[in-house]
């Protein structure tokens, strides 16, 4: 695309976002909305991304980048409207972002390697003022680093764990070999399987094994929250260090498993309920054999 087209492309789109917010003559919808009603549109267009991409269709991986802008420009007129900011802002923002954090691009920086890229993107960061500052919170020679403050809260939680890990190992805090992780994620699960049977003890013999628990006493709730949480963790690092993103493997994992089993509804007419334990597992085995 030529740099007019695109500048002319993107005033339009920026205009009709801006006409759609005019008070009197906009869309009353779009006059409504602020920051929080927008939350869950921004979370459901970056996840139809996702989509697109995980299915590899172009077209509407296109569709969809534009639904996800048309979020991002909206987000930024209503700064503007706010009198706050405004899209220039933000792209003046982040192009100086860009620019700054690239020091190996825009500058006279060397770098031999993308881990070096990674390390000098993180140095950077923490020299930069705090968001929403203009100025350093602190001017010693060692300022303190919040290096886990720029992951967001609201990431799905392997994704999150995952960034966790990676934001630690930069420091050095990391295991040294993945049998090292391997052996964190076994101890892991053997602290799991103690707490299981400290919980099923606890609910005596009554208890029939072939059924959920019942509603679990707070403590117990708690530690086994606690463990099942550090297997997890554990499971995301190794997944780190195996160069697999957790948060991918699981979505995967889940639509493969949502696949198969809509192959097994349709190859036993609809209907599993009445099918006996050892029919299920042959059908299941019947639809992964389909779908290969």
């Amino acid at each position: 695309m030529k740099n007019k087209d695109f500048e002319a492309s993107f005033t339009r789109f920026a205009a009709i976002i801006k006409t759609l917010r005019t008070p009197g003559t906009g869309c009353p919808w779009d006059l409504e909305q602020d920051h929080l009603s927008l939350r869950p549109y921004l979370l459901e267009e970056a996840h139809e991304v996702l989509e697109a991409i995980d299915t590899k269709n172009d077209a509407a991986l296109c569709d969809e980048l534009g639904d996800l802008l048309l979020q991002v420009v909206l987000h930024a007129q209503v700064a503007s409207d706010r009198g706050v900011f405004d899209l220039n802002d933000v792209l003046r923002g982040i192009c100086e972002k860009m620019i700054r954090r690239h020091p190996h691009v825009f500058a006279q920086i060397k770098v031999d390697n993308s881990a070096q890229v990674l390390k000098n993107w993180e140095q950077i960061k923490l020299d930069e003022p705090p968001k929403g500052q203009e100025a350093p919170a602190q001017t010693s020679a060692h300022p303190a680093a919040d290096r886990l403050a720029s992951i967001p809260l609201s990431l799905p939680a392997l994704l999150r764990a995952q960034r966790v890990g990676e934001k630690a190992a930069r420091v050095h805090f990391d295991w040294t070999s993945r049998t090292g992780v391997l052996e964190k994620v076994y101890e892991e699960l053997s602290e799991l399987e103690a707490a299981i049977n400290n919980a099923s003890a606890s609910l005596g013999t009554e208890q029939d094994p072939s059924r959920p628990w019942p509603p679990l006493a707070l403590a117990q709730r708690s530690e086994l929250e606690h463990e099942l949480g550090d297997l997890l963790f554990s499971l995301c690092q190794l997944g780190r260090w195996l160069g697999i993103n957790a948060e991918d493997s699981l979505r995967t994992c889940t639509e493969r498993f949502i696949i198969r089993f809509r192959e097994m509804e349709k190859q036993s007419g609809g209907n599993l309920a009445p099918l006996s334990e050892d029919e299920l597992e042959e059908a299941w085995q019947k639809a992964k054999a389909a779908l290969k």
